[in-house]
């Protein structure tokens, strides 16, 4: 599990100036809170210590986020597209395993990033994986990411998502990877090579993601 760690993409050409607006407020408020709640601590930040760092009132978080939970949520929201476009743009050439190392590569590559941006990406991980009430959410975004990388794996293998046990058995193993690689970088803190030990977990489960059936295969 890993978030979002990429600097905020430029708005596009027809983007309004509200909605820019919008996405600044919402960017300094998951700024804010990022930091202070991987400093201090889940439950020992609140909401008006988030929005006096933010400069902003308390109705405007509510605006934006419902919860210090939704802040973390949000900032992860976009793993999981990333992750399906990634599927998606791989050569169809490509077998599963090599397709799914470099789908979960994508979120991964950021905490590898020799920056400001992967010791945030490390606090905010820790964060996640040892606060309960985060990461169950974070399982549950997990559990919304095999679902969509299933439905793009059937897709490209010609395979029914509905009937056929494959394609989410490989998301699922996919995730797991990632989830473990996750747990294994956090735990050293930051020590070990986020990138190389998903090379390694993908190495363990490659056998069973090509030898698992697919359409031309004996069954």
């Amino acid at each position: 599990m890993a978030p979002r760690y990429d600097d905020p993409v430029s708005p596009r050409p027809d983007t309004t100036l509200a909605q820019r607006k919008r996405q600044l407020v919402s960017d300094e408020l998951t700024e804010a809170a990022l930091q202070l709640l991987a400093l201090k601590g889940f439950d020992g930040v609140t909401v008006d210590e988030i929005v006096a760092a933010a400069g902003v009132s308390k109705r405007t978080f509510f605006r934006y986020f419902a919860s210090k939970e939704d802040v973390v949520v949000q900032f992860l929201a976009g793993m999981g597209a990333d992750m399906r476009a990634e599927l998606a743009a791989r050569p169809a050439v490509e077998s599963p395993s090599v397709a799914l190392r470099h789908t979960v590569q994508v979120p991964v590559a950021a905490c590898a990033d020799h920056s400001d941006h992967a010791e945030r990406a490390l606090r905010v991980v820790r964060l996640i994986l040892r606060t309960p009430a985060l990461y169950a959410r974070f399982l549950e975004r997990q559990a919304q990411w095999r679902d969509d990388l299933a439905t793009e794996l059937a897709d490209r293998l010609g395979l029914d998502p509905d009937t056929d046990l494959y394609p989410r058995l490989a998301a699922g193993m996919a995730l797991t990877a990632f989830d473990t690689v996750l747990h294994r970088w956090s735990g050293s803190e930051g020590a070990e090579d986020p990138v190389a030990l998903t090379d390694r977990a993908f190495a363990v489960i490659a056998p069973a993601l090509d030898e698992l059936p697919r359409p031309g295969r004996a069954r």
